[in-house]
């Protein structure tokens, strides 16, 4: 799986950099930025956990296959 931050839509909550912030981290500019992919097995869940506290869906997860699975 791999972790994408669409950032035209991204308002800088900070809730994914909250929950996993070995992926995601806040930029200078406020706005969320993922720093690791792809997304190890064991942490999915974590990373999953963290593209649904999103309250604008800017995190975006695809399968290995580069299909969208969230949102």
């Amino acid at each position: 799986m791999r972790c994408r931050i669409d950032r035209e839509v991204c308002i800088g909550a900070g809730n994914c950099a909250a929950i996993a912030p070995e992926y995601f981290e806040m930029d200078d500019e406020g706005l969320a930025r993922e720093i690791k992919n792809p997304v190890d097995k064991e942490d999915e869940d974590v990373v999953f956990e963290a593209a649904e506290s999103c309250p604008v869906d800017a995190v975006m997860l695809e399968d290995d296959e580069g299909d969208q699975i969230y949102p």
